[in-house]
């Protein structure tokens, strides 16, 4: 202990007597362990800390695919005969997760989360409630189906936390439910899910009674013993059952056992390995650097380090002394990385809670801590464990024999050329990530969707159902809201749409128009199907490109035929011989005088921001009989384009909500350059995380790059001397020397390229690299690789080139 002390207290001298070696040193680790720290905590958070349910590798969420390929959930009817017949799941609950209700509290209406689940939906996870209890069996049976738990969050915020709460009546929806229990404070499903309350299914009742509507998800928990595989084989099993006796609904239909773990991380994993290598780029770059620096400082050194070992002092002891000093950086640099990686992650908390499922979850604990720790000292001793070898290694003879020739050998020239070439390669190889994402980000913002997003406003609408069940919703709300929506300032247009563009797709049906050739085996024909108002398409600026828009006046008439209006994509897909579609029907009914009419064709909007615009049908949402109306219009979504900036308008239209509903929560509005962003999320994570990473690790490259050439030039003050005094000029010797900086640079450049090409298959998780495509910018970016390390280089050069030959020649 006496003797670590004293090297302690050695270490601290050392660092004290070179503070810019100290500074720069412990920059480069703070640097390399805040960007790992704060990914570790993301990959701890969204991988590695188990889900907060019991046995969670035993539950399964099966994705079901249609016989043509594409994922199409169950219907009522299948579940409940593929809950009944399975012999592989001790519970399998149906679940029902996209809807929103609303709470009325005495201090107003609150929108929350609603999931509703199957009478065992709680069997599943293995969690008992903290308070009351759980659905029992039936109680996903209308007339037994008005109960309701709570999550832990809404039972603090809206209920103050108190525990009489348990069988008393709270009103959702404008119905009384019956408040039976209240979960823990972890649990949480789907656990991107804050705010929700959990009740038992209400389906609609035309969802229920066909086996052709399909929008019911599932999760299970397996029997003790079984296997992923057997229970996927007797899921397929009973999906064949159920073909061969409904083969129109239900034929040909497959099932994938998917593990819950992987369903929630979804799409995620790619990303977050791939910056995690970016990350372990990084922390090679910094490792370099550090060791750089300190091999640069031990030939400084090897006089003092050939005394001590002269007078006594072996290698052990030696070796000791020097890990000592590294250690101390390493705890400087776990404390400044931790600073880094926490406001690292503040600035992403944003990104992470949208991003990902449990990114509300990612926190630095004392897992963290201890990585940064880890990480920190591992950098340090492994940056230092070359330069200690070598020193306590060396002749002390041949050391205090050398002067000023130490540091000058064929050797230490090509070990700093390594340290060049791994730091510009990495470097760009993050660089060119970087600049590729960054691009494609602002790709797929430039996009022509079709409308004009900075000037669309959207709001969502959820009416509660037992506020109107004996009432008109089109008289009694939305004809007067959509009234005064349009006459106030700055408004140029509103509509209804059911699914907000590029927020919301997938609503969908199969399509065949009369008198055309029918499809061919397993050819997908699916049209995307929204109910809108007439507002709808000025509000959105769409087109009318043939026949006519759908309008109330026309087709509010005694006709049976419903009318629709379809987009270019439609006709391109279903009717591309047709000259003229318009007048079509679709074969949608048995009886000729009930099928729907095609009447109009209007330009395309993109529905998904990663796809090209798909065949659509727009549907007149005044035209569903009143006694279903409920079933489309209670949940919609308000349309809104301004003449100036959307978020202007916002409080004219909480007031206007308000005064025709007071117990409407009125749900932050969206401009639908926001609802663009929301979708690019990860993307923006990645290119902001990749953009930092590739920012510091062209710095880092950059103080290598300076150091090695500095010291480079240091060591060689006496050959640059001779040479001067032989004739050469300042030109020349600075030429010689960027020479050898422009060698190194494109060697960097070279490997960095080919490294790059080499992790394709990697980084396509995260973007595309098309190298003849983007040939462009990968030039630019390696030549800005290329300024940026002659610019390093630019000082010491001046400094080569201004040595004294009689004043190098004297030193010693």
């Amino acid at each position: 202990m006496e003797t670590l002390l004293q090297d302690v207290r050695y270490a601290m001298r050392q660092l004290r007597k070179s503070p810019g070696f100290a500074v720069i040193a412990v920059l480069t680790l703070s640097l390399g362990v805040g960007a790992a720290t704060a990914i570790f905590s993301v990959l701890d958070a969204a991988i590695l800390r188990p889900l907060p349910y019991d046995q969670p590798d035993r539950i399964y969420a099966p994705v079901t695919l249609a016989k043509e390929g594409y994922t199409q959930p169950f219907s009522w009817l299948s579940f409940k005969d593929v809950r009944a017949q399975n012999h592989t799941f001790a519970a399998l609950s149906g679940v029902w997760s996209f809807g929103s209700l609303n709470l009325e509290t005495p201090s107003g209406p609150v929108a929350l989360h609603s999931v509703q689940g199957s009478d065992n939906f709680f069997d599943v996870f293995g969690v008992a409630p903290i308070l009351g209890r759980t659905f029992r069996p039936g109680e996903d049976e209308a007339g037994k189906n008005d109960v309701a738990v709570l999550s832990y969050s809404v039972w603090q915020s809206d209920f103050g936390g108190k525990t009489d709460v348990v069988g008393k009546t709270i009103a959702l929806d404008g119905r009384p439910y019956t408040c039976i229990g209240v979960m823990p404070a972890g649990f949480r499903f789907p656990l991107s899910t804050e705010n929700a309350v959990y009740t038992p299914i209400h389906p609609n009742a035309k969802w229920i009674g066909t086996r052709g509507t399909h929008w019911l998800r599932t999760v299970g928990r397996l029997k003790p013993g079984v296997t992923r595989a057997q229970a996927q084989a007797d899921m397929n099993t009973v999906l064949d059952n159920l073909g061969r006796a409904y083969p129109d609904t239900d034929g040909g239909r497959r099932l994938q056992m998917i593990s819950l773990t992987d369903s929630v991380n979804g799409d995620t994993n790619g990303p977050l390995a791939t910056l995690s290598a970016a990350v372990l780029a990084l922390l090679l770059i910094g490792c370099v650097n550090v060791a750089g620096l300190l091999l640069a400082r031990g030939v400084k050194r090897e006089r003092e380090i050939a005394l001590r070992a002269a007078v006594g002092a072996n290698r052990i002891r030696l070796i000791r002394q020097i890990l000592t000093e590294s250690l101390l950086l390493a705890a400087m640099g776990a404390a400044g990385g931790l600073a880094l990686a926490a406001l690292l992650l503040q600035a992403m908390r944003t990104f992470l809670i949208h991003a990902l499922a449990r990114g509300t979850e990612v926190r630095m604990d004392g897992l963290v801590l201890l990585a940064a720790i880890a990480l920190s000292a591992g950098t340090s001793v492994a940056a230092s464990l070359f330069p200690a070898l070598r020193l306590s290694g060396m002749d002390p003879n041949q050391a205090l024999r050398s002067g000023g020739s130490a540091g000058t050998g064929r050797a230490h020239h090509r070990l700093r050329s390594v340290f060049i070439v791994s730091q510009v390669a990495l470097s760009l190889a993050l660089l060119v990530v970087a600049g590729v994402l960054l691009r494609s980000v602002a790709g797929y913002r430039s996009e022509d969707l079709g409308f004009d997003a900075p000037h669309i406003l959207t709001e969502e609408i959820s009416l509660s159902p037992g506020r109107y069940e004996y009432r008109d919703l089109w008289a009694d709300f939305y004809r007067p809201m959509l009234e005064r929506v349009s006459h106030l300032p700055g408004v140029a247009g509103a509509g209804l749409n059911n699914l907000v563009p590029i927020q919301s797709s997938g609503s969908n049906q199969d399509v065949h128009v009369t008198g055309q050739p029918p499809a061919a085996p397993n050819e997908v024909t699916l049209a995307e199907s929204r109910f809108v108002t007439a507002g709808y398409f000025d509000a959105m600026g769409i087109r009318l490109m043939r026949g006519r828009m759908l309008s109330e006046s026309i087709d509010l008439s005694a006709s049976k035929n419903a009318r629709v209006v379809v987009n270019q994509a439609f006709v391109k897909k279903f009717m591309p011989s047709l000259p003229d579609p318009m007048g079509q029907h679709l074969d949608d009914s048995d009886k000729p005088d009930e099928k729907t009419e095609l009447v109009g064709e209007v330009t395309n909007i993109r529905q998904s921001l990663f796809d090209p615009p798909m065949a659509e049908m727009d549907y007149l949402i005044t035209e569903i009989p009143p006694k279903d109306l409920p079933s489309y219009a209670m949940a919609t979504n308000l349309i809104v384009r301004t003449k100036g900036d959307p978020e202007a308008v916002i409080p004219e239209l909480r007031q206007v909500f308000h005064d025709i509903d007071p117990t409407l929560p009125f749900r932050a509005p969206m401009a639908m350059d926001e609802v663009i962003a929301n979708q690019l999320v990860m993307q923006r994570l990645e290119s902001w995380l990749f953009g930092i990473f590739a920012a510091l690790a062209v710095l880092l490259a950059v103080v290598g790059l300076y150091g090695l050439i500095s010291h480079e030039v240091e060591m060689g003050t006496r050959d640059i001397g001779v040479r001067m005094a032989l004739g050469a000029t300042r030109g020349g010797v600075a030429s010689m020397v960027l020479r050898r900086v422009a060698i190194l640079l494109a060697v960097g450049i070279g490997v960095g390229l080919a490294l790059t090409f080499a992790a394709k298959k990697l980084i396509a998780s995260v973007t595309e690299i098309h190298f003849a495509h983007q040939a462009g910018l990968l030039a630019l970016l390696a030549a800005t690789m290329a300024v940026a390390g002659l610019l390093a280089a630019a000082i010491p050069v001046r400094r080569a080139a201004s040595i004294e030959p009689m004043t190098a020649l004297r030193m010693e």
